[in-house]
């Protein structure tokens, strides 16, 4: 499989001036009660950006949409650390239910406590007695790997508010995630692996993507992956695993960066109306390294404010993508700008100037890249430069 990367959160900042803007990952417990449910108990373990990685640390300001999580069956949240850690530094609020991890769990109530979360937690954002005061968005979306998955398609049946879906190796539940799809109109996407022995797609995810109605879905088929591979190493879904074929071909890491690398423009869009993210996620569902993927749309938005590129007709970059050497050039009013090159991760990696300039590629791996001209410290364009085999 080729490896590709994005740029997870490089126009997360408010200024297109502030590259790069990732937050410490802070944890709390708390316990939320339900009252429509007999005072229903659900635990929890919530993960939150804030200036310094710790318990309890304060949460940084500004507003971030909430994600609820649903794990798998006997599984514990803390199998899931690959995910909060890849999410929460990009401005993400994560819940995880700790309830219904018994043998005998009801996905009713679980999908029921996951949609409970969304509501709580925007409650705290107006509450001036919690850590998370002024700092909840109003866009959500609900999670979940395998039982939790479906739990999820479940969940958003109770709550009408909740703003996208989003699943990973989904498992058919009891009642019927089959069955809530029909009644899910909210944007989707719902990633599977072809190597899952545990919820085969073809009985699973497959028939949860056909049966929503959701105007924008997408599903994704990661090639050589398996049920387990969406977490962290876990006893007890890899001993389920391990008891069925085919076996995964791919690595954990591997599937995992494949996943992350859609999953976070896909929010960005949704959750943050961030404009680049959908051209992004449809560059990479194009390319498709490693992936097989359907949709019923395409993710686009009218570019305006701050995420406009200030001028991108005025620099051309050809042939784009490319795999050996591309031209980036601007106008003779630019001759004075400089072009700069920044990675997945925000970082500065190549930097020119004048009126345009022949890139070798050299040893840049495959990956999405963002190019910016500057005149001075005034950013005049910004276009997106994609590197392939």
């Amino acid at each position: 499989m080729k490896k590709y990367f994005t740029l997870l959160s490089l126009f997360m900042a408010v200024s297109l001036v502030s590259l790069g803007q990732t937050f410490q990952v802070g944890h709390k417990q708390k316990t939320f009660i339900d009252a429509n449910r007999a005072n229903r108990n659900i635990t929890t373990e919530i993960y939150y950006p804030s200036a310094t990685a710790g318990e309890n640390v304060a949460i940084s300001s500004g507003l971030f949409p909430v994600i609820v999580f649903g794990h798998g069956f006997v599984m514990t949240w803390s199998a899931y650390e690959v995910v909060w850690n890849a999410i929460v530094p990009n401005g993400y609020i994560m819940i995880f239910p700790t309830t219904e991890t018994s043998i005998s769990p009801s996905h009713e109530d679980f999908g029921k406590d996951i949609a409970f979360l969304v509501e709580a937690m925007k409650a705290e954002g107006i509450n001036s007695t919690s850590l998370f005061y002024g700092t909840v968005s109003s866009t959500s979306a609900v999670m979940g790997h395998s039982m939790g998955g479906g739990s999820a398609f479940l969940a958003v049946q109770h709550d009408s508010a909740i703003t996208a879906l989003a699943t990973f190796a989904a498992a058919v539940t009891t009642p019927s995630s089959i069955t809530a799809a029909k009644n899910i109109t909210i944007p989707s996407i719902v990633f599977s692996g072809v190597n899952d022995c545990v919820a085969p797609p073809a009985q699973h995810q497959i028939p949860m993507y056909d049966s929503l109605l959701s105007v924008c879905k997408t599903l994704v088929n990661i090639t050589g992956a398996s049920h387990c591979q969406f977490a962290n190493v876990n006893t007890s879904c890899y001993f389920g695993e391990g008891t069925c074929s085919p076996q995964a071909t791919i690595s954990s890491s591997v599937q995992q960066t494949t996943t992350f690398d859609l999953l976070l423009p896909w929010l960005n869009f949704y959750l943050k109306n961030t404009c680049t993210d959908a051209s992004l996620f449809q560059n990479l569902i194009s390319i498709g390294s490693g992936i097989a993927s359907q949709q019923n749309c395409i993710l686009n938005c009218t570019v305006t404010g701050m995420e406009n590129s200030v001028g991108a007709a005025d620099m051309s970059i050809y042939p784009n993508p490319f795999n050996t050497f591309t031209t980036i050039k601007t106008d003779a009013n630019f001759k004075d700008a400089t072009f700069t090159i920044y990675n997945f991760l925000g970082q500065q990696i190549r930097c020119f100037s004048g009126q345009g300039v022949v890139l070798n590629r050299d040893d840049l791996p495959n990956g999405i890249y963002f190019v910016r001209l500057f005149r001075g410290n005034k950013i005049i364009a910004t276009d997106k430069l994609i590197i392939i085999n």
